[in-house]
Formats: C-alpha cells, structure tokens, sequence
C-alpha cells in the first residue's frame, strides 16, 4: 500500500526551507502533502489496468514514494550546507529528543483526528476486507471508507513525521504483529497496533540514548529492527497477500 512517509518527509522538509518562521507550517506542509501523494497514488492505481486492487495500489504507492523521496533529496541539494543542511539531515534520521509539551501539543490537531476516525472504524476493517461486492451487499460504501481510511492514516502520519522525522518501518511491522497477538478482528487489532507502535517507539528510543555515549538517531534504529522482524515474518510464511 502507500506509504505516506515520503510526501510528508518532503512537505515538512519545504516548510523547513522555505516557511522556516512561520508557525505550524510544518505540521501543515506535510499533511497537506501526504493527502496529496496519497491521491496521486489512488489515482494512478485507478488507472493501471493489470492485477488486483492491492498489486495496483503497491505499484502506484512505490512509484510515488520514489517521486518525493526524489525531490527530498533535490531539497538537500537546494539547502545551505551551513545553516539548513545539517538540520535537515539529522531531522530525516528521525528522533524524539527535540520533542516537547509545546511540540506535542502542536501535532494534536493534525493527528488527533486521523486517530479518532481510525478507532471508530476499526469495527468496518473487518467487512472492508472483503472483496467490494461482498462489502457493498453488507451496507457499506467500499471506495469511499477506505479512501476515508487511508486519508485518516496518512494525516496521522504526517503530524508525527514533521514532529520526529522519519522513524520508518513502525507503521509496517507493529501491526502484523498486533494481528498475531489479538487475530485479525479488527475491533481489537486497530487498539493493540496503537498500543504495541507506542511501546516500540519508546523501547527504540530508550536504546537510542543509552547504547552509546552519544545518542543514535531513532530512525536507524526502529529501521534495523523493523526490517529484521519482518524478514522473519516473512522467511515463517506467517505474512500472506491477497489478490
């Protein structure tokens, strides 16, 4: 599917360059574009004529997130080496160590909402999982709840990207684990992946700080560890895709 990681990483690292003073450009910046790399994703796979809707959608999603991971780095090449450049780099190494209450509170109305829209729906990922015809004769509107879904995720996505960086692999790997601790109901398993994201995060940070007598940027770390399980994931056949 698409990660919206990318288009947010690059509209918060635009606002960075271009909006540095401007209050909450960054939270903005990068919501606005990972609703935006997110249409272009569903739009293009609307679009491709072979395979399922899932192979469509990953296909779509890699060639999107190529396209911003690309002009993020046209943006690194654009930025002052001096002043802007060391910033942004350690910003995309991903980090929680510049995050205050005033930050914190900042990201609410961004990701409060992709939130609270995703846990009041955790009840409908059981009947959108269905194929379309099946969803459909059981009352619901497929194309646009999950269109609505995705849309919430990536908001929340995108709030905690301009906050912490890119801290990769989290949004992948947690609720594949969620699903094998509470199954695939996902009344439980949208609660659990919340719960066990927090929980990595903070594990990931606390190694960050203390496994060395400098501090190791979080995202290195949540990507090693991240990758790893999921090879493992997938090396045990316990991770299967659906046409």
């Amino acid at each position: 599917m698409y990660d919206s990681g990318p288009s947010a990483a690059f509209g918060a690292a635009a606002a960075i360059l271009f909006l540095p003073a401007l209050a909450g450009a960054v939270q903005l910046s990068a919501a606005l574009f990972a609703l935006g790399g997110l249409l272009l994703s569903y739009t293009v796979a609307r679009r491709l004529r072979f395979g399922g809707w899932v192979i469509r959608m990953v296909i779509s999603g890699l060639a999107v997130s190529a396209l911003f991971a690309s002009g993020l780095g046209i943006l690194k090449y654009m930025a002052d080496p001096v002043s802007e450049l060391q910033e942004l780099t350690f910003w995309m190494l991903g980090g929680l160590s510049g995050i205050t209450w005033g930050k914190a509170a900042a990201l609410l109305p961004v990701t409060l909402p992709g939130l609270l829209i995703l846990y009041l729906f955790r009840w409908r990922l059981n009947i959108l999982s269905l194929d379309d015809l099946t969803a459909f004769s059981l009352g619901t509107a497929p194309a646009r709840e999950r269109m609505l879904l995705l849309a919430a995720a990536s908001m929340a996505t995108a709030g905690v990207t301009a906050v912490a960086g890119i801290v990769g692999w989290v949004g992948l790997l947690v609720p594949h684990i969620a699903r094998r601790l509470y199954g695939a109901e996902g009344s439980r398993a949208v609660p659990a992946s919340f719960l066990l994201g927090g929980i990595m995060v903070m594990i990931c940070d606390d190694f960050a700080r203390t496994m060395m007598i400098y501090e190791i940027p979080l995202g290195i770390l949540t990507s090693l560890l991240g990758a790893s399980l999921f090879l493992l994931l997938l090396s045990s056949g316990q991770v299967r895709f659906r046409r």
